[in-house]
């Protein structure tokens, strides 16, 4: 099929076959970046912006490798060194960079729906690197990658997200994005952090972590997200840990061939020990490989996909 789509703003807006096209499309990318030589001329001459207004490692940086191994031009600029600091608004700021005619403005912003807002004012392509509470397309796609490499279909497996889900755009992200293919989506957390309403995204809350991670597929395990909480919603870090942290005592009743995965960063010893961590079940450094060539398929897709792929 044909990928029409010119932005890439969250889950809602990709349908089953979409996501399995930029799927499909991330195996032939990840395939570049075994090479010796991890280059193709496939982006030459295309320009790509990313644009933070938070802190990020694994996304920008693997936004930023996987345009350059695709022989895009790429630019970084932040909050702190752009003119949002001397009052420009969010707006303006993309107006100018629209007069530079680039081709792709990758964005994270602290204010959910700002992509959406920008998408609608600009001609170059937008891709929603995370914003505010909302959405992760990107991360919910690299996620899914790794599933279905694993255990070769998403659909009917059970995906237990556990943590702060009422702070994670990573959450509501997979919630829409798995149901979409198939999976069984099981959420479980503190209640001062499960969001009312969350069901309406086709996942189901369980009554406490151990029911959750019953017979699970996946375990994906969520950080708190201490810098959005506007209050205490649990009592201690070492309660929380003792309550909903995955450690080496919770995971002996799990699934052998069980996945442990987390979009990071990650709190040792708060949300998931280190042994589990770097455990025989984590596939966490599987999900940062992937990240890189889902983000080369989104970028190949959203500006055409008119060069060859396998062109060396």
């Amino acid at each position: 099929m044909q990928f029409t789509q010119k932005d890439i703003l969250d889950m809602e807006s990709l349908s089953r076959d979409e996501i399995n096209l930029i799927l499909d499309t991330a195996v032939r990318m990840k395939e570049i970046s075994e090479r010796p030589i991890k280059k193709v001329p496939t982006l030459r001459g295309k320009t790509v912006v990313l644009f933070f207004h938070e802190p990020s490692t694994r996304t920008k940086m693997s936004f930023d490798i996987a345009a350059k191994r695709l022989s895009a031009d790429c630019h970084s600029i932040s909050a702190s060194t752009s003119s949002l600091v001397k009052g420009e608004t969010l707006l303006d700021t993309a107006r100018n960079l629209q007069a530079m005619n680039p081709d792709v403005i990758v964005i994270r912003h602290s204010s959910g729906g700002a992509p959406h807002m920008l998408a609608r004012t600009m001609h170059a392509c937008v891709i929603n690197a995370g914003d505010g509470m909302h959405a992760h397309p990107t991360q919910s796609l690299l996620d899914m990658m790794t599933v279905r490499e694993k255990k070769g279909d998403l659909n009917g497996k059970r995906i237990a997200i556990i943590g702060d889900i009422a702070h994670s755009r990573v959450a509501r992200s997979n919630c829409v994005g798995f149901t979409r293919m198939g999976a069984d989506v099981v959420l479980a957390g503190p209640p001062t952090m499960i969001p009312r309403g969350i069901e309406s995204l086709g996942a189901r809350v369980a009554r406490n972590i151990d029911e959750a991670i019953r017979d699970a597929d996946v375990i994906m395990m969520l950080r708190m997200q201490k810098e959005r909480q506007k209050g205490f919603l649990f009592s201690t870090e070492r309660e929380y840990a003792r309550v909903y942290g995955l450690s080496r005592d919770r995971i002996k009743n799990i699934r052998k061939d069980a996945l442990i995965m987390h979009p990071g960063p990650i709190n040792r010893g708060v949300e998931i020990s280190s042994e589990v961590a770097d455990g025989p079940y984590s596939v966490i450094l599987d999900q940062v490989e992937n990240g890189v060539a889902v983000r080369m398929a989104l970028l190949y897709l959203v500006t055409g996909g008119t060069r060859n792929v396998y062109a060396d």
